[in-house]
C-alpha cells in the first residue's frame, strides 16, 4: 500500500488543500481488487443487519417513536411547541388534510426547518398513544442542539485543536448515543449530525450515550459538505472511514481533524467522501470487512487519543 502524504498538523502555512485533497483521493491503496469479494460481503452484511431496521425507524416506525417518547400529538399541542421555541425535528401530517390548522402548522415547520412527513392515517393511528392526534404528530429533540461555531469556540477555549466527528446519515439511535459517549470520552470537542436521513436527540439517544449528551454538543446541519469547506477554510482536515482506503495508523492525526463516520448500511456517501482530505480503513482479519459505526468510530477516535497523547 502507498503511503499518504504526511502534513504539518501545526501549520497550515504554504499548504495547499486542493492538492492535499487530490492526492489523498488517489491514495485508497494500490490495490483494492483482491478485497473487492470480501468488500461486497461486508456491505451486503452491514446493510442487512443495521440498515434495514433503522431505516425504518428514520422513517418513523411506531415502535421507536413510542420508545422515544419525545412526540407531541394534535394540532394546538404541536403548534404551542413551535411558537414556545422548542426544537421540532420533524413532524407527520396526515397527507389529505389541508385546513387553516393544518397549513398554519405546516407554515411554522418550514420556518423552524423541521422536517415534513406526509403519511395516511392509518399510519398515524399507529404512531399516536392518545388516539387524539387530529391529523399531525410531532417529534421533539429530547436535548437542545448546538451549533458548529459553538463547538469551535469550546476547543479554543481549551486551547486545544478542534476535534470532530461528523456523521453522514447515522440512523440507528443508539449508534449515535454510543458515537457521543465515545466522543467524550475521547476529549472530541463536539458532534455534527444531518437533518435529513438521520436519527435527532431523541431518548433513546440520550441513555445510550450515558449522560455524555450533557457535556458533548451536537449540532445538526442540513448540508454536510458545506459545513466541511467551511470548515477546511478554518484548518480542519477530515478523515473519511472507508473500507478501501489507506491504514489510519498511518495517517497524522494530531492536527485539527473532523472524523467522517457513514450511514450503516450504505456508508459515508459518495459526494462527502470526495470532499474528506483522506480515506482511512481499519485492518480486520475476519471474513467480513464492516464494523459497527459505532466501534469504527470509537477506533478512530482513540487513535486521535493516542497521537495526541
Amino acid at each position: 500500500m502507498r503511503n499518504i502524504r504526511k502534513h504539518d498538523p501545526n501549520s497550515n502555512t504554504g499548504r495547499s488543500r486542493s492538492e492535499g485533497r487530490k492526492n489523498t483521493r488517489k491514495n485508497p491503496g494500490d490495490s483494492r481488487s483482491g478485497a473487492a469479494e470480501r468488500h461486497e460481503k461486508g456491505k451486503k452484511f452491514r446493510r442487512e443487519q443495521e440498515g434495514a431496521g433503522t431505516a425504518r425507524r428514520a422513517e418513523g416506525d411506531p415502535a421507536e417513536i413510542r420508545e422515544n417518547e419525545n412526540r407531541i400529538e394534535g394540532r394546538n399541542a404541536v403548534l404551542e411547541a413551535f411558537r414556545s421555541g422548542r426544537t421540532v425535528d420533524k413532524i407527520y401530517v396526515q397527507a389529505d388534510l389541508h385546513d387553516g390548522p393544518i397549513s398554519t402548522i405546516l407554515r411554522e415547520a418550514k420556518k423552524a426547518g423541521s422536517v415534513i412527513n406526509y403519511v395516511d392515517k392509518e399510519r398515524l393511528d399507529q404512531m399516536s398513544e392518545t388516539g387524539v392526534h387530529q391529523g399531525v404528530i410531532a417529534a421533539v429533540a429530547s436535548y437542545e442542539y448546538s451549533t458548529v461555531e459553538a463547538i469551535l469556540k469550546k476547543a479554543e477555549e481549551k486551547g486545544e485543536k478542534p476535534f470532530l466527528f461528523l456523521l453522514d446519515g447515522i440512523e440507528d439511535p443508539h449508534n449515535l448515543g454510543a458515537i457521543i459517549r465515545t466522543a467524550n470520552l475521547a476529549g472530541a470537542h463536539g458532534v455534527i449530525i444531518t437533518k435529513h436521513r438521520a436519527v435527532g436527540l431523541t431518548a433513546t439517544v440520550a441513555k445510550a450515550s450515558a449522560g455524555a449528551i450533557n457535556y458533548t454538543p451536537v449540532a445538526k446541519v442540513t448540508n454536510l459538505g458545506n459545513v466541511i469547506d467551511e470548515l477546511k477554510e478554518k484548518g480542519l482536515w477530515f478523515v473519511c472511514a472507508d473500507m478501501g482506503g489507506t491504514r489510519f495508523f498511518d495517517l497524522d492525526m494530531k492536527g485539527p481533524i473532523g472524523i467522517v463516520i457513514g450511514n450503516e448500511g450504505e456508508g459515508v456517501s459518495r459526494l462527502i467522501r470526495e470532499k474528506c482530505d483522506f480515506t482511512a480503513s481499519i485492518p480486520m482479519k475476519g471474513d467480513i470487512d464492516s464494523l459497527n459505526a459505532s466501534v469504527a468510530a470509537g477506533v478512530f477516535a482513540f487513535e486521535v487519543v493516542r497521537q495526541r497523547g
